[in-house]
């Protein structure tokens, strides 16, 4: 197996991580406020990064910058998603941040000059119908301040994959996974006072899903994810982060006993049909950033 495809195969387990985190998340949000919640998470990862990488760390002030901007786009996007949920559903949200998928393609084209194959746009436009039918119930999405913030989260999500894939061709990662995390961390701790009343009830699950999300789904996940993207595509890592809802689907079925509904599942079978549209075909890092 080259090592493009155990990249790859790494996204998909992070996309894995993620869907299983919904379950735990949503419990955990009642004994915690939102953005809170996500300054300690990151906070966690922080420090457990820099335990299990400080030594690692070469630092470099230009490096340092790129690890900056990475997280700062990043914790962007969950602001903004976050802020946006106050007006709109949880699956409008799902939907909308999902514009992500497209906006890679889009942003490759506009910034490096090189438009992805008819393979990558293929494989976007069935994964992105497939994220439609796992996570609306219709398809009228008011045009308001909750789904224009959401917009921009989806924006602000690609441009991370765009900007992360650009710094690991220059940066080490343990350097990127450090910057960007702690960069997170300090971003929602400067925040906070400004965007919620924060609340805790510490509880053995609200610290369960903080140790959980933190260490594995922040700091290992993003940790991966910087290896990762030094070697394959941004569009590549977009189009496999669309198998997060299927996770979803599965771990709510299999742990909270949600029933998988009919369009969810031929949701999920098109967002395969989609990904297997380019991987039956790998296409080479170099030409498609």
């Amino acid at each position: 197996m080259n090592l493009q495809r155990r990249a790859e195969l790494v996204i998909v387990l992070i996309a894995a991580i993620w869907g299983t985190t919904f379950v735990t998340v949503k419990g955990a949000l009642e004994d915690c406020s939102v953005i809170l919640f996500l300054a300690l998470r990151f906070t966690i990862a922080a420090v457990s990064l820099m335990i299990m990488l400080g030594r690692r760390v070469e630092l470099n002030r230009k490096n340092i910058a790129g690890g900056c901007l990475t997280g700062a786009l990043l914790i962007t996007a969950y602001f903004l998603q976050t802020a946006g949920l106050k007006s709109i559903t949880a699956s409008e949200s799902g939907f909308l941040t999902g514009f992500y998928i497209v906006l890679v393609p889009l942003f490759t084209a506009i910034v490096y000059k090189n438009v992805p194959g008819w393979r990558e746009w293929l494989g976007v436009i069935l994964a992105m119908s497939g994220i439609a039918l796992m996570t609306l119930d219709s398809f009228h999405v008011d045009a308001d301040q909750g789904a224009v913030l959401t917009l921009l989260s989806a924006a602000a999500f690609a441009a991370h994959i765009l900007v992360l894939g650009y710094w690991t061709k220059k940066a080490s990662m343990e350097l990127l996974s450090v910057a960007q995390i702690t960069t997170g961390a300090i971003l929602c701790w400067a925040f906070l006072p400004f965007l919620e009343k924060p609340f805790i009830h510490q509880t053995p699950q609200l610290w369960f899903a903080l140790i959980f999300t933190g260490i594995v789904a922040t700091a290992f996940v993003f940790a991966a994810q910087t290896w990762a993207q030094k070697h394959t595509t941004s569009t590549r890592t977009a189009l496999l982060f669309s198998l997060e809802p299927v996770f979803a689907a599965i771990t709510g079925f299999a742990v909270a006993g949600e029933r998988l509904t009919p369009k969810a599942v031929a949701g999920a079978l098109l967002i395969l049909t989609g990904i297997l549209r380019i991987e039956l075909k790998p296409t080479s890092v170099e030409r498609n950033l």
